[in-house]
């Protein structure tokens, strides 16, 4: 299990409050809006779509709240034409690489702050390309460890899938990206039990960081640069033991 699927785990562990929960679904919100307005309202000619209402389900986001983000988006409002797609690339704490995804009506807001951030925390906002080859885009679907394995890995492999493996209680599928929401739908339909499903960066290689201190300093990056607005994703290739990470993230 990655760094960053454990470091996931554990926030969801965590729980959120109701004001990250409105965070949230104003940052899905408007990845629904923006994934609308460039691939058109039908999620099924829409891989960018599927993707970001599968995260707002998996968040319990009212299906009233993703139809009128859908309509917002493929319409020629205000709110569509505001946003556009940027990204940050740069090391962390301990040479840990960090890839940002971020939906933003104000670039230079966004990379002031994206900036400041990684500043903060003894880190380097590089190039863009200095750190996007050392990622590489999947979908990743958890299915629960009460799975059976055995048929869990044919019906995952019939469906297309590249790989099955453990990940702690659960089992990780990995999928290319447009085969994610086939694949899903295979294992849905073979009962079996889906965590979540949502297509990621996935790391090629991992740093790991057992100092104590320097794995407080990613967390806090970690966290602030999640909880920026205008950030919809942070991927990361830390791998930092289990009882660290609960250590420095409690």
């Amino acid at each position: 299990m990655s760094g960053h699927s454990k470091w996931a785990s554990i926030k969801r562990k965590k729980g959120a409050t109701d004001a990250r929960r409105g965070q949230l679904f104003s940052k899905l919100v408007r990845a629904i809006i923006v994934a609308a307005r460039d691939g058109g309202p039908d999620p099924a000619g829409n891989l960018a779509l599927q993707n970001a209402i599968e995260k707002a389900r998996e968040a319990a986001m009212p299906k009233d709240n993703i139809e009128r983000a859908i309509a917002k988006g493929s319409g020629t409002g205000a709110d569509a034409a505001a946003y556009e797609t940027v990204t940050y690339e740069g090391y962390g704490p301990g040479g840990v690489a960090l890839f940002v995804e971020a939906l933003t009506d104000n670039r230079n807001r966004t990379a002031a702050d994206v900036r400041q951030a990684f500043t903060k925390s003894d880190g380097n906002l590089g190039e863009s390309g200095s750190v996007a080859w050392l990622f590489e885009r999947k979908g990743v679907i958890l299915v629960g460890g009460s799975a059976d394995e055995d048929e869990l890995v044919l019906a995952a492999a019939d469906a297309g899938a590249d790989d099955v493996e453990p990940d702690e209680s659960s089992y990780r599928v990995t999928t290319a990206p447009e085969s994610l929401h086939a694949v899903r739908a295979a294992l849905e339909e073979g009962g079996l039990p889906i965590e979540s499903a949502e297509s990621t960066m996935v790391p090629k290689t991992q740093v790991s960081i057992e100092d104590e201190t320097t794995a407080r300093k990613v967390v806090r990056l970690m966290d602030e640069l999640e909880e920026n607005d205008d950030v919809q994703a942070v991927y990361s290739n830390f791998d930092i033991p289990e009882r660290v990470l609960e250590a420095v993230a409690g």
